[in-house]
């Protein structure tokens, strides 16, 4: 259970979110600190829990109908989405085989395609809504042998520009949060050196965990940011730079 502020810092009673791959990690983490706001959530992932504390669904994002299905099966329209969920299959380009660059485009980016698709026009309907994609900052650099997950967190920034336009007059903004390495549990298991190298990018004395995150979707989906869209805000302890 991440930790995260014994006090919300927003209010986002009223409100029903949307967050795939909510049942751990960050995902986990942006779900608990909405519904500690006030929000009422529904977590959508592939594999999730019985006893998941919030509104819950089974979906493959990658499959076109589930989420389809999984929306309209709602009490009613979402208010927020994160598009959070994605998966990695790190190969550099000449061992990646087409299954590895397939599966980590179909999640990463046409999941997230599939979930604005379903929900924005829904938001447009009642003329207000929120959407948060969150991508890495891999999509802005490129990472050696993340070809697969550096080109849909690319295009997941392309795909929040062209939403942010589409939706714009609809009352809906669409951003995206960049998270650089994040200290999560999966983070620990990865080999030292990888951990190291991260912290020697990073300006700040401290890598980034999962309620950073969290905070800084809750602020592009609050009101504080409703006169921001199309944006790409990083959250990676000051790596890019």
């Amino acid at each position: 259970m991440p930790s995260l502020p014994a006090r919300a810092s927003y209010d986002f009673r009223g409100h029903r979110a949307i967050v795939t791959g909510a049942a751990r990690g960050i995902g986990r983490a942006i779900a608990d600190t909405l519904a500690a706001a006030g929000a009422t959530v529904h977590g959508f992932d592939v594999d999730i829990p019985e006893d998941y504390p919030y509104g819950r669904a089974a979906v493959d994002i990658a499959n076109g109908a589930q989420v389809h299905a999984a929306v309209a099966a709602l009490p009613a329209p979402p208010t927020l989405l994160v598009n959070n969920a994605g998966i990695t299959r790190d190969r550099t380009l000449a061992k990646m085989t087409d299954e590895d660059w397939d599966a980590v485009i179909r999640v990463n980016l046409t999941g997230a395609f599939h979930m604005t698709r379903a929900v924005a026009p829904l938001m447009a309907g009642t003329g207000f809504g929120r959407i948060v994609n969150i991508t890495s900052i891999n999509g802005l650099r490129g990472k050696f042998g993340q070809g697969n997950y550096a080109a849909s967190k690319a295009g997941l920034i392309g795909l929040t520009k062209s939403a942010a336009k589409e939706f714009g007059r609809k009352g809906i903004t669409v951003n995206a949060v960049a998270p650089g390495m994040v200290m999560t549990l999966m983070a620990g298991e990865l080999p030292p050196e990888i951990t190291a190298q991260a912290r020697s990018e990073a300006a700040l004395a401290a890598l980034a965990g999962v309620e950073d995150i969290a905070h800084a979707v809750l602020f592009l989906l609050s009101d504080a940011a409703r006169a921001i869209t199309g944006e790409v805000l990083r959250v990676d302890a000051g790596q890019y730079i």
